[in-house]
């Protein structure tokens, strides 16, 4: 069982999707685990049905759960599993512990598989000039994140310096004048779907900041680069290609 989405996504990565018994809301990937039943979302989860269900393992995301629920769950004999990646390396750590404790045969060549194209997107873009990066999770109210969210870790792979890195909480809401002072090369959307949020163009009404004036709005669906998954990998190629991008034009 799995309660949270990066979890799930784990789960089927290592070839142990077939063991799931249960899931929580907006676990949509891969297609297999939208049928799952659901035990839960953001708000918490049903413990009773997760009683029901008895499962051999729990897979649990620590900051994510409720720790309340987590420890009842515990006190009822529940093995709970704990995941916690605020890196890339530990999304591989996560990937070779689900692996062990499900004793998936396919999950070592997808650790290796995963490590493999990391150090590839690592030697190519990790030592290029740096690109100052606003990373936009929301408009209303207007937040980003720090150094401690894996998108700062994916930021630095690319070659990108997140400008917020060193604010005191993992995402701090700001002021527009915060983020006009530090006047990035580069603005990354988010949002809450697969579609480009009509708020980053909103921007374009400061045409003197360094994004705007030389058109470098970016977006990448929030799935690929928020959830601590193994697509992580793709937002990443997403955001390198961008800055990679943003290079060459200043090269010109």
């Amino acid at each position: 069982m799995a309660l949270a989405p990066h979890l799930v996504e784990v789960a089927y990565e290592v070839g142990a999707g077939n063991k799931l018994i249960a899931a929580v809301d907006y676990s949509n990937y891969p297609e297999a685990a939208k049928s799952l039943p659901r035990v839960g979302g953001y708000t918490g989860v049903n413990v009773e049905a997760i009683v029901r269900l008895n499962p051999d393992l729990i897979l649990a995301w620590k900051s994510g759960n409720s720790e309340k629920h987590l420890k009842q769950l515990e006190n009822l004999g529940f093995q709970v599993y704990y995941s916690e990646p605020k890196t890339l390396e530990d999304i591989a750590l996560l990937m070779e512990d689900v692996t062990r404790l499900t004793a998936s045969k396919a999950g070592v060549a997808k650790v290796a598989e995963f490590r493999d194209k990391l150090s590839r997107l690592k030697t190519k873009y990790q030592s290029q000039n740096k690109v100052s990066v606003f990373y936009q999770v929301w408009n209303q109210p207007l937040q980003s994140l720090n150094g401690q969210s894996i998108v700062s870790d994916v930021i630095d792979l690319c070659g990108g310096v997140n400008v917020f890195h060193s604010a005191k909480s993992i995402a701090p809401k700001l002021s527009v004048e915060t983020v006009l002072r530090k006047n990035p090369d580069v603005i990354v959307a988010s949002g809450m779907g697969e579609e480009r949020p009509q708020w980053l163009d909103e921007w374009r009404r400061w045409p003197s900041l360094s994004a705007v004036k030389n058109d470098h709005l970016f977006f990448i669906p929030p799935d690929l680069i928020q959830r601590h998954s193994p697509r992580l990998l793709e937002g990443a190629s997403i955001l390198c290609e961008q800055l990679s991008s943003v290079r060459q034009r200043k090269a010109n």
